[in-house]
């Protein structure tokens, strides 16, 4: 089995395909790209089981065929060419790889192809389609969000919500919360469905830059994202997410707007001198004044700002956790937000002032933490 293809085009590809290895895989023709040529067109697949993902590329090539090809050396070495023709020419009964360059020859053994586990085939598939900058932003407003809790694997990954009239994404670690709508994405039929980290954090890279929309299929137990030359698969997490609408306080009389970015820069300052293990900064409202402080009794540590702003309702004392209000003013695309809050021990709201887009939502519900007085 002999082709021939352009070196950059083939690192784009490999690229792309990289986030999917895991460095502690159980089979080792995992630590492979599975190379597979019919008529024209290559096919280049990664997997660890739970995640799989295949690109297509057009190459040079007289005849079908299929090989694993050890990864890293791969990479390492495409990685190291100016643009250039390679040609790959394979032994398919040693499984022996011979690569010719401008330069030289370079000679690695891989595997047989047929030993690489085939991505699952969805029976009883439902379809939706979404813009594929409409999923990343989707993916980089809540991912945050979700927890790493092995304890709790349904809240390790983004709730899908789909419906007729909205899709929405929801994620949380039980100390924080994110639920980001759109309504102009919708789906035929009402389902929803988790899914993990990993494959979110590699369509988050590759979507936005989409120019087909990404269609999802999804059954009971996987889910499979396909756009341009791009499919990817993934196990969903079992078990129910839990019910979110419950935690999310109604009654919030008090409303403090103020500009995103100097709230932002005035926690990070002020979280410096906070203690290292709460990272507990205090919000103080009188008027239409804000004091943010923070303390570390252990190194005599303090700091604190004052900044004006816009407050409707009682003078009030929260406390909460740097850190978490750092992550979401990070991720809120608006120059005001409003913290709507209904007293010092309930969960704030942090929702954008403005709408960037009419037909985008989003709430962000953080926990305080208890205040010593």
């Amino acid at each position: 089995m002999k082709f021939l293809v352009n070196s950059q085009s083939l690192l784009k590809q490999l690229q792309l395909l990289s986030g999917v290895l895991s460095s502690n895989n159980t089979l080792p023709i995992l630590d492979n790209f599975l190379f597979e040529i019919s008529g024209k067109e290559l096919k280049i697949s990664a997997s660890d089981l739970e995640t799989s993902m295949s690109t297509r590329i057009m190459i040079e090539a007289k005849e079908d065929g299929l090989i694993a090809i050890p990864a890293k050396i791969l990479l390492d070495t495409v990685k190291s060419f100016p643009e250039q023709p390679l040609t790959f020419t394979v032994d398919q009964k040693t499984f022996g790889i011979e690569i010719s360059s401008d330069h030289g020859k370079y000679k690695l053994s891989g595997q047989n192809g047929e030993e690489f586990p085939k991505a699952p085939a969805l029976d009883a598939a439902g379809t939706v389609e979404i813009e594929g900058d409409v999923l990343s932003t989707a993916i980089s407003s809540t991912l945050f969000a979700a927890g790493n809790d092995e304890l709790r694997p349904v809240m390790s990954g983004i709730f899908f919500e789909l419906g007729s009239d909205s899709i929405r994404f929801v994620a949380t670690d039980a100390h924080r919360l994110v639920r980001y709508t759109r309504t102009d994405a919708t789906a035929d039929q009402n389902a929803s469905f988790i899914v993990p980290k990993k494959p979110l954090n590699l369509l988050k890279g590759i979507s936005s830059t989409a120019e087909t929309p990404v269609k999802m299929s999804f059954s009971a137990s996987n889910a499979v994202f396909t756009f341009d030359n791009v499919e990817l698969s993934c196990r969903l997490i079992e078990g129910k997410f839990p019910n979110y609408e419950a935690v999310i306080p109604n009654q919030n009389p008090n409303k403090l707007t103020i500009g995103r970015n100097d709230l932002l820069q005035s926690i990070r300052r002020v979280s410096i001198f906070a203690n290292k293990t709460t990272h507990q900064v205090r919000l103080k409202i009188n008027g239409s004044e804000l004091t943010i402080s923070a303390e570390d009794l252990d190194f005599a540590n303090e700091a604190n700002e004052r900044l004006t702003c816009s407050y409707e309702g009682e003078d009030m004392e929260i406390g909460f956790n740097s850190r978490f209000l750092a992550d979401m003013l990070s991720n809120v695309n608006s120059e005001n937000i409003v913290l709507e809050m209904s007293a010092s021990n309930r969960a704030g709201i942090i929702v954008p002032a403005e709408n960037a887009l009419e037909q985008e939502d989003i709430l962000m519900l953080v926990m305080p933490v208890m205040l010593n007085n």
